[in-house]
């Protein structure tokens, strides 16, 4: 195994996954200092925890994927080892089942606390605001696409300029999360959602439901979808 390939994208998936499922809890559970805050804060949330994510997995000498989605899309249309490929997708599930567990630790009484089982099931996992398997998979598709394209062309204003660093990734993951977070809760990352639903299921959460497994495909695939139609776009571009 490739440690190295291993270890930054688990580091940087944990902080991520962190921050993430914690702002998430912040504004679902009950009594939290930002209970009710909205999609706002949790979008900004999200967009903060990617920038640390990316960083820090750029700074130890990774790719700063944190991202299967991404992951495989380089794999196919760029000139990634695919040799690391593996390493690297298993170290973003396991940043993720960790940064789950980190932020169930830190909210374990706002948990007690809270009564709504969708709720808790929230923090770890999305879920649609309307069922319908098409259009939710269309709408992961469309994210993840906007996502990959984006930090594509982004990467290669940073080649030309040297002057970029991983905050713009992060304002996109905010304008997806502000502007096509409404219908699924803008997964755009099979880790992110995958990982966490995991962690929902093994935790020793207090009245929780099930971990929705009937939805767990959709936010997984459709991201894989829409990033390697992203990338082929971006290469022939």
């Amino acid at each position: 195994m490739n440690m190295s390939a291993f270890l930054t994208e688990f580091v940087g998936t944990a902080l991520l996954i962190t921050l993430g499922t914690g702002v998430v809890a912040n504004v679902l559970l009950a009594k939290t200092k930002g209970n009710n805050s909205g999609l706002i804060v949790i979008a900004f949330g999200w967009a903060m925890a990617v920038y640390l994510g990316v960083s820090a997995s750029l700074a130890l000498g990774g790719k700063g994927h944190l991202n299967p989605a991404v992951t495989l899309s380089a794999l196919l249309y760029s000139n990634i080892d695919d040799g690391i490929v593996l390493e690297m997708i298993a170290g973003q599930f396991a940043g993720a089942i960790l940064g789950s567990f980190i932020a169930f630790v830190a909210y374990k009484q706002h948990f007690d606390a809270t009564e709504d089982k969708d709720l808790k099931l929230a923090v770890f996992a999305t879920a649609p605001a309307i069922r319908n398997r098409t259009w939710n998979l269309a709408t992961e598709i469309i994210g993840t696409f906007i996502l990959v394209l984006g930090a594509s062309l982004l990467s290669l204003a940073k080649s030309n300029t040297g002057q970029l660093g991983a905050l713009p990734v992060g304002l996109i993951v905010l304008a997806i999360g502000l502007s096509l977070g409404g219908p699924t809760g803008y997964a755009i990352n099979p880790a992110r959602d995958l990982g966490p639903r995991i962690a929902h299921f093994i935790l020793p959460i207090k009245n929780k439901r099930d971990s929705d497994w009937g939805y767990s495909w959709i936010p997984v695939i459709g991201p894989i979808i829409g990033a390697l139609i992203a990338a082929y776009i971006f290469k022939l571009l």
